[in-house]
């Protein structure tokens, strides 16, 4: 099976992602409706879904049968994604999720045409902090209904509850991180993050969450992890290098890391290694949202000369060249599964987007 093949599965994961909103509007309390009505708009306004074709992936690898089968599971990591986006916007404080308002705003103008009481922007965040909640009975229920054996299912369900976990404590380090003075934070701290933030619920745990319910050996298990470790955190560095800038094809997308001051290991390195006009450059656009273009533009190139792209550059090779060597080294994922695994591997790291 290749990656194009797994696209194939993309319709029915559309329908099955738009049935478990209709099956769910039974159960909605009348006076909601249009909230949950909000939060179906959200999770069928698009995205890659990607997450949820590594599952469908990993249940592969596991039998190198049909993967139609973890076709639920695969529709219950997307509505742990919509989970996380809709909480992120409302950390990140941000204004768009993929091509449209971001839920809680969506909510707060809503607030504010009906005239209603109290601060609109309060109450968007609360009521779509509400609905990221409800997202995850869904995720559960994905997995529960995979008709495969039932100790499968538990097994997937705890690695479930293993991303769920790492996850929340990879977005709290990043809180603590983004608080912390550039200089005090080490690259260490930077993959830390990286690892449980992204590389976990990226890359590891869809394709682990897959393998699970193929029943897929330990050895096997194990081997993957690893391979979803250094590419989901090299997954996060190009997706970093890309956030400042560099490579991008939309140059919106760009100021968005510098300006919200994210702590990546762009902005570590050149702490520890650029020089005093350099640091200046880019402490002037850190943290600071409506920094000026130009302002930008010289922060992007300080970050060049002081060498900090370059060094991104290489560990993300590194990561990768890793991650693939695993895979040739394995003894326990079939020879015919690996072909898929490095076309992964190539789809995390060489985007432009």
């Amino acid at each position: 099976m290749q990656l194009a093949d797994l696209y194939e599965y993309l319709p029915e994961l559309e329908r099955s992602l738009a049935e478990s909103y209709a099956r769910e509007r039974r159960c909605v309390p009348p006076p909601v409706r249009s909230y949950a009505e909000l939060l179906r708009g959200f999770t069928l306004r698009g995205g890659k879904r990607f997450r949820a074709l590594l599952v469908l992936a990993g249940y592969h690898i596991g039998t190198g049968s049909d993967p139609g089968v973890a076709m639920p599971a695969a529709v219950g990591l997307e509505h742990f994604q919509s989970w996380m986006l809709v909480h992120d916007d409302i950390i990140d404080h941000a204004s768009e999720r993929r091509g449209g308002p971001s839920l809680h705003l969506e909510v707060a103008r809503r607030h504010r045409r009906e005239r209603a009481r109290g601060p609109s922007e309060e109450y968007g965040e609360g009521v779509a902090i509400t609905l990221g909640d409800l997202e995850e009975p869904f995720a559960v229920d994905g997995l529960l209904s995979v008709r495969v054996d039932a100790a499968r299912r538990l097994s997937a369900l705890e690695e479930y509850v293993r991303m769920t976990r790492l996850t929340a404590y990879g977005q709290l380090l990043d809180l603590r991180n983004g608080s912390a003075e550039p200089g005090s934070v080490t690259e260490a701290e930077v993959l830390t993050v990286h690892r449980l933030k992204s590389a976990v619920y990226t890359v590891a745990s869809p394709l682990g969450i897959g393998a699970r319910l193929a029943g897929a050996s330990p050895a096997t298990l194990r081997d993957l992890e690893a391979y979803a470790v250094d590419l989901g955190i090299a997954f996060q560095l190009r997706d970093d290098v890309l956030g400042a800038g560099f490579g991008g094809k939309e140059v919106g997308k760009s100021a968005n890391d510098l300006g919200e001051g994210k702590r990546t290991l762009l902005i570590v390195r050149l702490w520890r290694t650029g020089s005093k006009a350099e640091k200046a450059a880019v402490a002037r656009v850190l943290g600071r949202p409506r920094a000026s273009r130009a302002s930008l533009e010289l922060a992007r190139e300080a970050i060049r000369s002081s060498g900090s792209l370059d060094y991104s550059e290489r560990r993300i090779a590194e990561l990768t060249s890793r991650g693939l060597g695993r895979i040739e080294l394995s003894r326990a994922i079939r020879p015919s599964a690996k072909p898929l695994l490095r076309e992964i591997a190539h789809r995390l790291t060489d985007r432009a987007n």
